[in-house]
């Protein structure tokens, strides 16, 4: 589970860099789409490890936040990239 998480983690960062890096709106809102994806399963993750009692409720509150968070700056990028479409 740490592996997953740390490797979903990862791609939400490495997928927005790749998606700047791409030419193009599309391309880029095609890699922050796939950014978003992994947000929701770095969030997926944070639910399963409170169950399972390997972080206390306080630490999920945060990273949940957290990742919340980030979801709704790459929303409003994708909707900025679509504006400008």
């Amino acid at each position: 589970m740490t592996n997953q998480l740390r490797r979903a983690s990862i791609s939400v960062s490495s997928n927005i860099a790749e998606g700047c890096g791409r030419n193009g709106d599309a391309q880029f809102k095609h890699f922050l789409d796939i950014a978003q994806g992994s947000a929701y399963e770095v969030r997926s993750q944070i639910f399963v490890a409170r169950d399972l009692h390997y972080i206390d409720l306080e630490t999920f509150k945060l990273l949940d936040e957290k990742i919340i968070e980030i979801s709704k700056m790459i929303n409003s990028l994708v909707q900025k990239l679509t504006a400008n479409s």
